[in-house]
């Protein structure tokens, strides 16, 4: 079995909304430049881990992905399973039909086996265990990027009331008074 890009991607894109998760909704533009995964790419892969409820997604300003449970509930298994990876070492599919006329190969159990063990650890694996792992290698976390505030910092300038006459006639009214 190979793991392709998308299970790749996945998991490597749940880890970087697990660990700033804490800061609010994370966008996937910036996931996708931290990670240079393409944000297309992002969106199809974010698209099918909504649909298995391992992400929410909030809308509008602020807006973005969080955890749609804990990081502890989610297994690396959930996450590559979500997104269509196939975790299957057979040429068969497990179907049993290796050659194509209904026969199996003389190896058909041995990579049954392995696609067991496999499942196994992937669903031993949380992604918890995972955000943990970055913070020992010592992945430091930019702060919450500062909130937009109603009120301004500057100071508001109100307009000057300019109560001189703005032209020769309104001169020449204010001398004939």
């Amino acid at each position: 079995m190979r793991l392709t890009t998308k299970g790749r991607f996945a998991v490597t894109a749940m880890i970087d909304l697990a660990l700033r998760q804490d800061s609010g909704p994370v966008t996937l533009a910036a996931i996708s430049q931290r990670q240079q995964i393409s944000l297309s790419y992002l969106e199809q892969l974010f698209g099918k881990l909504r649909r298995h409820e391992l992400v929410e997604s909030t809308r509008g300003p602020g807006g973005g992905y969080s955890l749609g449970r804990k990081a502890g509930d989610i297994t690396v298994a959930d996450i590559i399973t979500s997104v269509d990876e196939p975790l299957d070492a057979t040429h068969c599919g497990g179907k049993e039909n290796c050659h194509g006329d209904g026969g199996r190969c003389m190896t058909h159990d041995l990579w049954t086996s392995l696609n067991a063990r496999m499942l196994e650890f992937l669903e031993s694996v949380t992604l918890q265990k995972l955000v943990d792992d970055q913070h020992a290698n010592g992945i430091e976390i930019e702060g919450k990027p500062a909130t937009k505030r109603a009120i301004s910092s500057s100071p508001v300038v109100k307009p000057i009331r300019v109560t001189a006459p703005n032209s020769v006639f309104a001169l020449g009214e204010i001398a004939t008074k």
